[in-house]
């Protein structure tokens, strides 16, 4: 279906099982601190880092909250499902402000399940269930710049 559609080049290579979690972590932070989706994430194979900016910093026990919390996402076998909208109809909810400044017209909307939907065009899987497990190998808390940098990995 993207090929009906004149979408922007995308650069990278990512690693399905890895990219979809971390739309599931955004959307994870987002509704268990009220932050924004991260806007520094490196996602990786071996191992993915990502941060951010919170008004506390978590203690273990949030930490254990948040890996529960994706393994739970991941076991529920969303499907992971693409939508392309015109920027006039993009839905309410969805912020295109980190989008670059020459995207195009055409915007791909990932939807995981009824959890997350944000514009993306990177590669995905198809449902939840075949991201694998979802391991957080370290934290790191950065007072003064308030941000918090988790560190991950995808088991298979």
């Amino acid at each position: 279906m993207e090929e009906k559609f004149s979408l922007n080049v995308h650069n990278k290579e990512e690693f399905p099982p890895a990219h979809t979690a971390e739309h599931l972590l955004n959307q994870t932070m987002i509704r268990m601190f009220g932050c924004e989706r991260s806007s520094n994430a490196h996602i990786e194979r071996k191992k993915s880092k990502i941060s951010y900016i919170l008004d506390h910093k978590p203690d273990r026990h949030e930490e254990k909250e948040i890996e529960k919390r994706m393994n739970e996402l991941i076991s529920e076998d969303m499907p992971v499902t693409y939508e392309f909208v015109s920027r006039d109809n993009i839905p309410e909810d969805v912020s295109l402000e980190r989008l670059p400044s020459d995207a195009s017209d055409i915007i791909r909307l990932v939807h995981i399940g009824d959890y997350d939907v944000c514009p993306c065009i990177g590669k995905h899987v198809r449902s939840t269930s075949q991201i694998g497990r979802f391991e957080m190998l370290g934290t790191n808390w950065d007072e003064e710049k308030r941000t918090f940098r988790i560190r991950y990995k995808i088991v298979q």
